[in-house]
């Protein structure tokens, strides 16, 4: 236990707030012991785990999809290139779509705010009439396939 890491230590490498890695660890995206007076101790490749979290949070990934992610990954030792590497696999496609995304966001904004993307109800240059709503709620251009 004397290499293992405290919540403080996890805390100040990671730069997440304690009660982060505390939900982190009850959703099961990390583990820890405990040592004999009660206190959470991590083993280092935590902070691997924790950095693959952050980022597949930037990526889009829910709470879901990271934590069926992580439990393909090793316990009892920190992951391998190969284990992050087919991890990571199916990330191009799920970025390039956010891409996407943000580019027609942007091109959006600079022309217009209607069509409900920004809460309008109505625009009568994209929407007139508010006929987008029959298509459903949200952001109906911008989400468009």
């Amino acid at each position: 236990m004397e290499d293992m890491l405290t919540i403080g230590d996890v805390t100040d490498r990671s730069g997440l707030a304690a009660s982060a890695i505390r939900f982190y660890e009850r959703q099961g995206l990390v583990q820890s012991e405990r040592n004999p007076s009660g206190q959470r101790r991590f083993r280092r490749d935590v902070l691997r785990r924790i950095a693959f979290i952050r980022i597949a949070q930037r990526v889009g990934l829910s709470l879901e999809e990271i934590v069926s992610a992580l439990a393909v990954l090793p316990v009892d030792h920190a992951p391998s290139r190969q284990d992050w590497k087919r991890l990571t696999a199916g990330w191009q496609d799920r970025i390039d779509q956010r891409i996407a995304l943000l580019e027609a966001l942007r091109g959006g904004l600079s022309e217009c705010i209607g069509c409900g993307c920004l809460s309008l109800r109505t625009c009568s240059l994209a929407n007139p009439g508010d006929v987008v709503s029959s298509t459903g709620s949200g952001p109906r251009f911008l989400m468009e396939e």
